[in-house]
């Protein structure tokens, strides 16, 4: 009996001595094992709506085909080593610094291959690093998709959600359901080929008759990545299902018919026409397009308001040139990991429209015009040119 109350003291202290024991541990380590300590970052949104600034102007600057990798150790394409001591993707990270900080844009537009998905382990870090600026900065930003963007740790659909939730992002998963009334639907999206194909208005410079109104605009593109068409393997374009989006959202207008402008990736099919028409810029490498054609510019032209699209793509392009009276202007290669040619200067390519004076207020838009920049040593501005020019705004 002795010997049976002596081991059950035991047991008791044996059991105290490792609760004791275990408390103690969980004591000192309980902070790293419960959750939601860290506070929740919530994304900090863009003053909204888009608008035009106090003396009549809006500025976007297109960033086109960063291809950024990992940062410091992704090496740079394409430029002589007496170019530079060592360079990588911050080289592209120091241009768009000196983009923003020179033409103060009022949207960035970053149109595709934003990452190269081969070169990074980790898409959302290498987007986060890329398209950090624009977050230091503050400056709304819209973005859409390459061919590459994709090729890494998330797909098509993650990454345009990934972008969607950034810091001072404005870009759109997809456009949402409407009804008859132009109310959104609880926020259920469209059924429609791609991510990434939304609308931005763009309102009236505040205190002006239109300050309530949209004046301008943009809608961005999925145009895809790679296709197999009647068993050959060719890019991707934008489908039948985005076009009839356009036109519906077009028939949904209810003041006046105000200028828009579209950006997407891939180029369409007639671009490569503009070889045998004048063109503003230099067209270096062949036209890398689907073989279908899409129906893109038959839309544009039916909608009548459409002044001019944005590409990227083919990097050594950068030229203007006209389709049906609608301008296709390519970005020019940015990024320092995207292939380039040697002594060809990374660029980026800047719009900006300006609108109409009235006797007292600011009307509708009045001018649209382009130019580019090169990253070279006096960030030289070079073929300037105007897209769009109307001796009457839309509305007065």
């Amino acid at each position: 009996m002795k010997s049976s109350m002596g081991n059950w003291k035991h047991t008791v202290l044996y059991l105290t001595l490792i609760i004791s024991l275990v408390y103690f541990i969980e004591s000192l380590i309980s902070h790293k094992l419960h959750i939601n300590h860290n506070k929740i970052h919530l994304k900090r949104s863009p003053n909204l709506p888009l608008r035009f600034r106090d003396d009549g102007t809006f500025k976007i600057l297109q960033v086109a085909d960063m291809h950024f990798g990992m940062g410091i150790i992704t090496r740079c394409r394409d430029v002589l080593d007496s170019e530079f001591e060592y360079c990588s993707d911050l080289n592209t990270t120091r241009f768009i610094r000196r983009m923003i900080e020179a033409e103060r844009p009022d949207l960035i537009a970053f149109t595709g291959d934003n990452i190269f998905g081969s070169s990074t382990t980790d898409a959302a870090e290498s987007l986060i690093q890329a398209i950090g600026l624009a977050i230091e900065y503050g400056i709304p930003w819209a973005a859409i998709l390459g061919n590459h963007d994709q090729e890494s740790t998330l797909n098509r659909e993650e990454l345009m959600t990934f972008l969607s939730l950034m810091d001072f992002s404005v870009s759109q998963v997809n456009p949402p359901v409407e009804d008859d009334s132009n109310q959104i639907k609880g926020g259920a999206m469209r059924l429609i080929d791609g991510f990434g194909n939304y609308r931005l208005r763009v309102y009236g410079a505040p205190g002006s008759v239109l300050a309530n109104s949209t004046v301008f605009d943009l809608f961005f593109f999925d145009s895809g990545d790679r296709e197999i068409v009647q068993g050959k393997r060719t890019y991707g374009w934008i489908k039948e299902s985005q076009l009839r989006w356009l036109q519906d959202t077009s028939k949904q207008r209810i003041i006046g018919n105000p200028p828009a402008l579209a950006f997407f990736h891939i180029p369409i099919l007639e671009v490569r026409d503009l070889w045998y028409t004048p063109f503003i810029g230099q067209f270096q490498e062949g036209v890398a397009c689907s073989i279908v054609q899409s129906g893109v510019l038959q839309t544009f032209v039916s909608m009548g308001n459409v002044k001019a699209a944005f590409m990227g793509h083919d990097h050594v392009n950068d030229f203007c040139g006209n389709l049906k009276g609608i301008w296709f202007c390519y970005g020019g290669g940015f990024g320092y990991h995207a292939y380039g040619r040697p002594n060809w200067h990374r660029r980026a390519r800047v719009i900006e429209a300006k609108l109409g004076k009235g006797r007292d207020t600011w009307t509708g838009i009045q001018l649209i015009k382009t130019w580019k920049r090169l990253d070279d040593q006096d960030l030289s501005k070079i073929d300037e040119q105007v897209l769009w020019e109307t001796s009457d705004s839309f509305l007065k």
